[in-house]
């Protein structure tokens, strides 16, 4: 497997190439790093065809069966987008906003964010091994280590839920962390121009009304290493 991205046209960085990240591996760092996905998918047919894009929590194995690796999203068996999804190719797109870049001009505005953008043909997971290794390493994407404390998953449950498998092989990342980049003659300017940092905020853990357990080790180091978090 190549440690260079992107491997293909539909992935290849166009514009920004500065900002484009070579590295496979900083592109799996980043997946360990972050937590919420965007599914995009083409839903309805010929007149009625659009797009929608679908916010959703996901997992990885990177020694999982698809090429690259495999990057496991979940949903309702019931919805509407997950026939579209299996028929066609689908985007998944997966960002940290680290910064506000204020400028001296409109024009030089920016954002400072870590951004993946991952394309290929999903694949329903059916094996039940699978599965159940799947939704662990979405739970565990979410609170690592949870899965194993909690009570296995019903057959209810799994017959409502859908897995899909998208391969990481196509992909590509971009990354911003600088501040702005101004023409020489705005700079001369008295206008401010800098960065507001951007970095997600854990509070403590609050415990449900109707729960009489402690707070798990698990969480209680969760809430304490995302509120330890800083931009880059």
């Amino acid at each position: 497997m190549s440690t260079t991205l992107s491997p293909t046209p539909r992935t290849q960085v166009s514009r920004g190439k500065n900002r484009a990240v070579p590295d496979r591996e900083r592109l799996h760092a980043f997946l360990g790093d972050a937590l919420l996905a965007h599914l995009g998918v083409t839903v309805g047919s010929g007149e009625d065809a659009h797009p929608v894009v679908l916010p959703t929590a996901y997992g990885f194995d990177l020694d999982g069966p698809d090429a690259g690796g495999s990057l496991y999203l979940h949903g309702s068996v019931a919805a509407g987008w997950l026939g579209r999804a299996l028929e066609r190719d689908v985007c998944v797109t997966i960002t940290e906003l680290d910064g506000l870049v204020a400028a001296r001009s409109g024009f030089h505005h920016s954002m400072n964010y870590r951004s993946a953008v991952v394309i290929g043909r999903a694949r329903l997971v059916e094996d039940p091994e699978e599965r159940e290794h799947a939704l662990a390493l979405v739970v565990d994407q979410m609170i690592p280590g949870r899965w194993a404390t909690l009570r296995p998953a019903t057959r209810k449950e799994l017959a409502a839920t859908a897995v899909l498998a998208l391969p990481l092989v196509e992909a590509s990342m971009k990354e911003r962390a600088e501040g702005p980049v101004d023409d020489p003659a705005d700079i001369e300017s008295a206008t401010w121009a800098g960065v507001i940092p951007i970095h997600r905020v854990a509070g403590a853990p609050v415990t449900a009304e109707d729960s009489t357990a402690a707070v798990p080790e698990d969480v209680v180091r969760r809430a304490a290493g995302l509120a330890e978090r800083s931009p880059r």
